[in-house]
């Protein structure tokens, strides 16, 4: 019996070459090409053959974007890793602005209020 949780598993490497390339509307060789420059490195199955996640999917979808946009593949790699690490960023700032309106408000209805009367 499979476990059917895996394909919830945005990571999970579900999709060979062929798939990937058919599904993205892409030629297999652009799937090895980005392999072999390492900026999309699928898992292998036990015969070697690569197999996609879906969030790998995603990422070629992003980098094929930013090709067709003009740019060199070392530019679109850098382009997607910035526009990551902005969002990773982004996320960081909102969690810790609510943490410190969750202290903000925890010191304004606690027991823990300074009074200004000395």
């Amino acid at each position: 019996m499979t476990d059917l949780g895996k394909l919830d598993d945005a990571d999970y490497p579900a999709f060979a070459t062929g798939q990937a390339a058919e599904l993205l509307g892409v030629q297999q060789a652009f799937l090895r090409s980005l392999d072999a420059a390492g900026v999309v490195s699928p898992d292998r199955s036990g015969g070697g053959h690569r197999r996609y996640s879906r969030r790998q999917l995603e990422l070629v979808v992003r980098l094929r974007a930013e090709l067709d946009q003009g740019h060199t593949l070392a530019a679109a790699a850098r382009i997607v890793g910035l526009q990551d690490e902005l969002a990773t960023a982004h996320e960081e700032i909102s969690d810790l602005r609510e943490r410190l309106n969750a202290e903000d408000e925890g010191l304004m209805t606690g027991g823990s209020q300074v009074s200004d009367s000395t």
